[in-house]
């Protein structure tokens, strides 16, 4: 885990992680998108439904070999105390980063190593694929919109929704691949979706 922020009543407010493994890019950038869940929240004492939104982006590490030129004057760099685990050291210095590219308003930080010029490197690290992500959006975008199939990536085009009440089913709204088990889902069952997914992507970029 890369960065860490605990939410104001409970949970996580947001999380960075680092996911290593052959072609881990490639499977898990079906997760990309907005998700949308439905379910009894615990802090409801009237037992209500509440429906509530994660957004989730996944980037690519990039290699030497990959060229994206960043500006330092582009760069506000915020150093603070990291608030994950690590023990007494890790909390007593500054030794957290946050990156913001003042051009985009993207930002990234880390907190993962002890030192705050490891950590600078890694921030630098997924600022450079934040935005040679958003260099590649900027190009499927265009290329979806010649071909008339461009769609909104925001909070109203939500890619999958999980719903626990009044029934149990989670639905990718790509690929219309469903499973009536949402716990097993949220556990980590998601190769049925991602093979949906791979499938659907080449369907929609070699159409016949």
């Amino acid at each position: 885990m890369l960065d860490y922020h605990a939410g104001d009543v409970a949970g996580i407010d947001s999380a960075t992680l680092k996911i290593v493994g052959r072609n881990a890019y490639g499977y898990l950038r079906s997760e990309r998108g907005v998700h949308r869940f439905v379910r009894i929240s615990p802090f409801d004492s009237a037992g209500r439904r509440h429906t509530s939104f994660v957004s989730i982006d996944v980037m690519p590490e990039l290699d030497d070999s990959v060229e994206v030129d960043i500006n330092p004057a582009d760069v506000k760099m915020d150093v603070y105390r990291a608030s994950g685990a690590g023990g007494q050291h890790i909390n007593k210095t500054s030794s957290a980063v946050r990156l913001t590219h003042e051009p985009t308003g993207i930002v990234v930080a880390s907190q993962q190593e002890r030192s705050q010029f490891q950590n600078k490197d890694l921030a630098y690290n997924m600022l450079r694929a934040k935005l040679y992500q958003l260099e590649m959006d900027k190009k499927e975008a265009e290329r979806a919109k010649i071909a008339g199939s461009q769609m909104e990536n925001g909070w109203g085009s939500q890619i999958r929704s999980y719903v626990f009440q009044p029934y149990r089913m989670v639905k990718d709204h790509r690929t219309n691949y469903e499973s009536s088990n949402p716990q097993a889902v949220m556990d980590g069952a998601l190769d049925p979706f991602i093979d949906a997914y791979l499938r659907w992507k080449l369907a929609s970029e070699n159409p016949e």
